[in-house]
């Protein structure tokens, strides 16, 4: 058995999350012995190689709420970190383009909440100025955001991992938890490998496992992680100049997703989407990934039963959108109507680890619950990986 006593904290989570806490602790805690536990043998494997690779600069978030303060934190954190350590990061900007006058009172409420949230640079536009910057979108109006930008987040995960290796912190890869027990001044936790550590504190970010790694610390069943597949087309070369940078519907306040887009990759691809469909498998990422244990206990939860009651006509368009290329190119094609079927290639796709509540409510806000010497992140769908450093930095003063 391995012990380290109260000198010690244990992150459990490979990705930009847990990289994030555990570099905060190894700069600023001289001493402490930090060991990020991650069960694949890299880092950055799931939600952080696999989204689309927007650092978001506030826009959405309901003042007040964490999602907005450690966004707008985060995203200058991350600003900064980028450039000081040669990780790509471009401010190509966002327009929210509302596609007919009935979706312009949604428009003005995102306004509202941009202007509360203190994002720079946010300015309205007509249909004309839409066109000026972006020249294939159409609509009645739109929101620009130019602050918003893209960047590679696989190269970020490199990044702070070196920089906690450095630090004298230790990743430990190809390590799957097993068993967490609270002791009276310490937290007991085993390997799949059967190693047992002794650790001060532990700070849970699993992501698509969250609330099972949670559960084994003795937090709560509520909220379960419920895996959404969201599926991207990509842009032919020869049509990737029908966007400069990135073109987003207006989102339906109803859900935390935000609606099929297109989306220029710091690599030049463009993609176009994701939806948002029901996965079998927490890393479910295609229609055929089916995990037995996994799909039991997504429909065993009373909370998914009551959100599938209420919203399975959305649902069914979303599955619809993942076997017809028509149907999924023509969301897109209400704001940039140049666009065609035949325009776009599959691409890869990501599986979003949506915190769902025993009402059906699909959780929106961060969450982050403690127990004992143990911190779980519950909830951080995007944007979670813009704010990583400022999650790391409230995750930090709990402990």
């Amino acid at each position: 058995m391995s012990s380290a006593g109260d000198g010690s904290v244990g992150i459990v989570g490979g990705g930009v999350l847990g990289l994030a806490v555990a570099r905060h602790l190894a700069l600023t805690r001289p001493g402490l012995a930090v060991t990020v536990l991650e069960k694949e043998a890299q880092v950055g494997l799931h939600q952080t190689s696999r989204n689309s690779g927007v650092a978001h600069a506030g826009v959405y978030y309901e003042p007040g709420s964490l999602k907005a303060r450690l966004c707008r934190r985060g995203i200058e954190l991350l600003r900064g970190y980028c450039q000081d350590n040669g990780v790509p990061y471009e401010e190509c900007g966002k327009v929210i383009v509302a596609v007919d006058a009935g979706e312009l009172p949604r428009l003005e409420r995102i306004a509202e909440c941009a202007a509360a949230n203190g994002v720079p640079g946010i300015r309205r536009l007509d249909a004309g100025e839409l066109r000026e910057v972006e020249p294939h979108a159409r609509g009645v109006a739109a929101l620009h955001s130019p602050k918003t930008a893209i960047v590679d987040f696989a190269a970020y995960a490199r990044a702070l991992a070196k920089e906690v290796e450095a630090a004298g912190g230790q990743i430990r890869t190809a390590t799957e938890v097993r068993a967490i027990e609270q002791l009276a001044g310490a937290v007991r936790v085993e390997t799949t490998d059967a190693e047992v550590l002794e650790l001060g504190r532990l700070v849970v970010c699993a992501g698509l496992h969250a609330d099972r790694v949670a559960a084994l610390s003795g937090d709560d069943a509520d909220p379960r992680i419920v895996p959404f597949r969201g599926d991207y087309y990509l842009l032919r070369p020869e049509r990737r100049h029908l966007v400069r940078g990135l073109i987003y519907p207006v989102p339906d306040p109803r859900y935390p997703f935000l609606g099929i887009h297109l989306t220029r990759r710091i690599d030049g691809e463009v993609l176009v989407g994701p939806n948002a469909v029901l996965a079998f498998a927490r890393e479910g990422y295609r229609l055929s990934t089916v995990d037995r244990r996994d799909l039991w206990q997504t429909l065993a939860w009373p909370g998914f039963r009551t959100m599938a009651r209420r919203h399975w006509r959305t649902g069914a368009r979303e599955l619809w959108h993942s076997v017809s290329r028509a149907a999924f190119v023509g969301e897109a094609r209400r704001y940039v109507p140049e666009l065609r079927p035949a325009d776009v290639v599959r691409g890869p796709s990501g599986v979003r680890a949506q915190a769902v509540a025993r009402d059906g409510a699909l959780v929106d806000d961060f969450r982050i619950t403690a127990r004992g010497r143990v911190v779980n992140i519950r909830n951080a769908p995007s944007p979670a990986a813009t704010s990583s450093l400022a999650i790391a930095e409230a995750i930090c003063e709990r402990l």
